[in-house]
Order: structure tokens, then C-alpha cells, then sequence
């Protein structure tokens, strides 16, 4: 005789394993991923080469270039303008919580990937462009109107994402994984130096008397652009939106897609829609009926435990990631009074250096084991941060005072002239290496800890834990700026976050070295 309420129990039960299912991991990957052996395919290097277009997007428009000008000479305040980027941010990560889960399991349902990612493509190039028409003081493309743009650019970046990552199995295979993962990450990086280091020559440096005469740099900007219509830092729209489109043409043209169902791709979304929401109500009214009702109902996700164990603390050190990139420029700018020639100088070479940690976090994950890699990663992030406040231009490392007018410049060039902004820049190539193969692992771990008909659903929760709380780190990082009036005092709680995180993962049991 069953207990009163065991059907519902049931029925809970077997809603969650539609989901999460018990299934057994196949002894290989998708039907079209390559062989194991051998050297990485073309459709694997297609695969890590979109990410070469997809990510100087974030570099040369949200990091270093086109956000700290829309802040400083589109709105004209920096202080507001950063406040309504973290607003749109805010909105963009609730919204794409409650939408890239359905994305996942929609995606497991309709089969193919590559027919959205061409829709996403079509829809992302074109709005980066628009960015272009935002000229100085909200003339052209109003600054509202800007925000919008920025907002669904968001949102389409991080369905790009999910649907890249559902590729990487079937693209490289999985023991060719980790080695795409980190190539796709120096990709980015390396198109990202290229694209900074030619805006730097074509438009920063011309008309500058320290670098007159200097080899590759024009006496004007390239293209008859001017400067006082911000044209050349506008121009990083177009720049990023042509290598979008061009770098994304070997990725349709060589990575092998998963086969259709036979699904039809809208019906797949309402199948998702309506089965997540049938999970949601199934762990609402689990937990409406006690505790005890509600740890049964999530037994199913036992057999993923440590993938849900990752996933959880991936949204603490994700977290503490996101916020150390996205304030990591204006910090530097405040911190050492860094202009525009050493914002560009500065992007350049942490750039460099975060193409040699996408080429060592696969080296991390082949000499440790991904889990261990994402730890050592972690701790590498935080010993840096720790570095990184207690630098200033007339402080070293928090106890070695500097003042520069009493020391003779370390050499005679435009950019980085003293001895605390040459440590700053070490500290940040550390930054640099750790955190790009932090992003690099923390693909690769999840591909080791869930089976690989499970990934896409899997990579649509990837992309939950990565932004379902990405404001509380920009929320904390505005709260302690404003609670102890210095941007060092905003940066604590990063370190926190990332404390936190590296602490969640030592209790994640998978992902350690393949067998040779």
C-alpha cells in the first residue's frame, strides 16, 4: 500500500526526470561528434574560432572602448552613466534567467543548433553596428534608445553563448574538449589584441607629440575619422560587428551539427516552456508541504550532484568574475589616472596575456583535471585582486609609499612611466591568465560532470548560474563604494564572492584527469 500523497510524490518525481534523467553517460558523444584520437578537427578550430568574433564584443565595446566614452561623453556623467548600465544589466540578467533555460531544453528537443546561432548571428550584427550612430551628448542615436540596444545585445549574446556551448561535444569530441574550450577563449583574446592594437595605431596615437615619427602611426586617423565627433571610438561598433559575421562563416561551414527531431523549433519552445513550468510547481508545492516532501522530490538530482553542486558555486565565483571585469576599467582608470592612450595600451597587453590563459587553462585541465584547474584558477583570481587594491600610483602593495616626482621615469615613452603602474600591470597580467582560464575550465568541468545527451539542458542552467545573480555583484561593489567613499572599498567584495565560490567547490566530487 502506498503512503497518502506517493502518486503526487510520483509524478514529481517523473516530471524532474523527464528533466534529469538517470540515464546511464554512453560510452561515447553525440553521433556527430569526431573521433577521440587525432588532433583537434576543422570543425572543432571552427568552433573555437567563432568565439574570435563573438568576444571582442565585450572587450572593445563593454570593457575598455565604447562603454567609459557612452558613460563619459554620451551621457556626460560617469557616475549616472554607470548607474544605468547596471540597471540595464540587472534587467538583462532576470531576463535571461527566466529565458535561457527554456533556450537549453528547447534546443534538446528541436536537435540542430546551427539554424538558431545563424538567426542569432543575423540579429547581433546589425544592433552592434547601430552603436555607431551614438554620438557625443545623446545626439544620433538617443541615449535611451543606446540602453535598449545594449540590452538585447545582452540578452542575444548570452543565447550565443548557450548555443555555442551545446556545440562543443559535437565540434571537438570529448577528449579534444578542453582543448577548443581554451582555444575558443585565446581566440577571443587574440582577435581582441588585433582589434585594439589597430585602434590604438589608426586612431589613438596619431596627432600625439610623444609618438611623432614613430613606425605604423599616421599623422592623422585613419579613414579622414574625427576626434571631436568621438568617431574613433565609435568605430569599434562596425569593428565589432564585421569580425562577428566574418569569423562566424568556418563555424556554419565546418562544425558538425546535431540532427534534427523532427521537432518543429517553435513547438520545442512551448514543449520547454511548459515542462520547466511544470518542474517549477512541482518544487513549489514540494516545499509548501515541508521540508521532507521537498528533499524527495530533488532525489532525482541525485545522480547530477555534483554538477548541481558546481552550478551553485559557479554563481558565487561567477559572480566575483563578472564584476572584476566589468569594473576592472574604471577602477584602473580611477585608481591610477589612466586616459584613453593607456586604457588602450592597458587592454592590449591583458589581452596578450588572457590569450596565454585560454592556452593554459586546457593545459590546467589536462595536467589536473578540470575540477582542480577551476580551484587553482580561483585562488589565482583572488591572490591577484588581493594585489591589485593595494596598488595605487604613490602606494606599492599596500605598505611601500611612492612618490613619483621623486623618481626618474622608468623610460621615456607615452604610456607607463613609474614603477607602482608597471607592478599594477604585472598584477593584472596574473588577473589576466586566471580568470580567462577560469571561463575556459569551467566549460570543460561541466562537460565532465554530466552526461552528453544531458548538456544542452545542462548549459541553458550553465547560463542561469552565470547571470540568475550576476547583479549582486555589481550591487555589493556600488554598496561598499558608497559605504566607505573609495573604489578600493568597493572592489572587498569580490574577493568575497570568490572566496565563497572556491569554498562551494571543494565539495565537487567529478571532473578530474582522463585516463591516458
Amino acid at each position: 500500500m502506498k503512503n497518502p500523497g506517493s502518486d503526487d510524490i510520483d509524478h514529481d518525481l517523473a516530471v524532474l526526470g523527464e528533466v534529469l534523467p538517470d540515464g546511464v553517460e554512453p560510452a561515447s558523444g553525440p553521433a556527430t561528434a569526431p573521433p577521440a584520437a587525432g588532433r583537434l578537427s576543422l570543425g572543432g578550430w571552427s568552433w573555437s574560432i567563432f568565439q574570435g568574433g563573438r568576444d571582442p564584443y565585450v572587450i572593445l565595446i563593454t570593457i575598455y572602448i565604447f562603454a567609459p566614452y557612452f558613460t563619459t561623453a554620451v551621457v556626460g556623467d560617469p557616475v549616472k552613466g554607470q548607474a544605468m548600465i547596471a540597471t540595464v544589466t540587472t534587467l538583462n540578467s532576470i531576463f535571461i534567467a527566466l529565458t535561457a533555460p527554456i533556450l537549453g531544453a528547447a534546443i534538446d528537443r528541436y536537435g540542430a543548433r546551427k539554424p538558431l546561432m545563424l538567426a542569432i548571428v543575423a540579429a547581433m550584427a546589425p544592433l552592434i553596428f547601430t552603436l555607431w550612430f551614438a554620438k557625443p551628448g545623446g545626439a544620433g542615436l538617443p541615449v535611451a534608445a543606446v540602453l535598449w540596444v545594449f540590452g538585447i545585445i545582452g540578452v542575444l549574446f548570452a543565447y550565443c553563448e548557450v548555443v555555442h556551448n551545446s556545440l562543443l561535444i559535437s565540434a571537438a569530441g570529448p577528449r579534444h574538449a578542453p582543448k577548443a574550450s581554451g582555444l575558443a577563449l585565446s581566440a577571443g583574446n587574440f582577435f581582441s589584441v588585433l582589434t585594439l592594437t589597430f585602434c590604438l595605431l589608426a586612431f589613438a596615437l596619431p596627432g600625439n607629440p610623444a609618438v611623432a615619427g614613430w613606425p605604423l602611426v599616421p599623422d592623422h586617423p585613419l579613414f579622414g575619422l574625427d576626434p571631436s565627433q568621438a568617431e574613433t571610438s565609435r568605430i569599434v561598433a562596425p569593428i565589432a560587428a564585421a569580425l562577428l559575421v566574418l569569423l562566424s562563416i568556418p563555424l556554419f561551414l565546418f562544425t558538425p551539427d546535431a540532427a534534427k527531431t523532427g521537432l518543429g523549433f517553435v513547438a520545442a519552445l512551448k514543449q520547454a516552456a511548459a515542462h520547466l513550468g511544470g518542474v517549477a510547481w512541482s518544487l513549489i508545492t514540494a516545499a509548501a508541504r515541508g521540508p521532507a516532501r521537498l528533499r524527495e522530490v530533488l532525489g532525482v538530482l541525485v545522480t547530477e550532484r555534483d554538477a548541481v553542486i558546481y552550478l551553485g558555486a559557479r554563481m558565487l565565483f561567477n559572480d566575483g568574475m563578472t564584476a572584476l571585469l566589468i569594473f576592472s576599467g574604471i577602477y584602473t582608470a580611477g585608481v591610477m589616472q589612466w586616459q584613453v592612450l593607456e586604457m588602450l595600451a592597458y587592454g592590449i597587453l591583458l589581452s596578450v596575456f588572457a590569450v596565454i590563459g585560454g592556452l593554459s587553462g586546457a593545459m590546467f585541465d589536462t595536467l589536473l583535471g578540470p575540477r582542480n584547474a577551476v580551484r587553482m584558477e580561483i585562488t589565482g583570481s583572488i591572490v591577484c585582486l588581493l594585489g591589485w587594491l593595494g596598488m595605487s600610483r604613490d602606494r606599492i602593495l599596500y605598505f611601500w609609499s611612492y612618490d613619483p616626482a621623486a623618481h626618474a621615469p622608468l623610460w621615456n615613452g607615452p604610456m607607463f612611466r613609474t614603477l607602482p603602474e608597471v607592478i599594477y600591470l604585472v598584477i593584472g597580467f596574473g588577473v589576466a591568465i586566471f580568470v580567462t582560464a577560469q571561463y575556459a575550465s569551467s566549460r570543460t568541468l561541466l562537460t565532465r560532470l554530466v552526461p552528453a545527451e544531458k548538456l544542452p539542458s545542462f548549459f541553458g542552467m550553465y547560463a542561469l548560474s552565470g547571470t540568475l545573480t550576476v547583479w549582486i555583484g555589481s550591487l555589493l561593489v556600488s554598496l561598499f563604494t558608497t559605504l566607505t567613499h573609495s573604489q578600493t572599498g568597493g572592489f572587498i567584495p569580490i574577493a568575497g564572492l570568490l572566496i565563497l565560490g572556491l569554498v562551494g567547490m571543494m565539495f565537487v566530487k567529478g571532473g578530474g584527469r582522463l585516463p591516458a
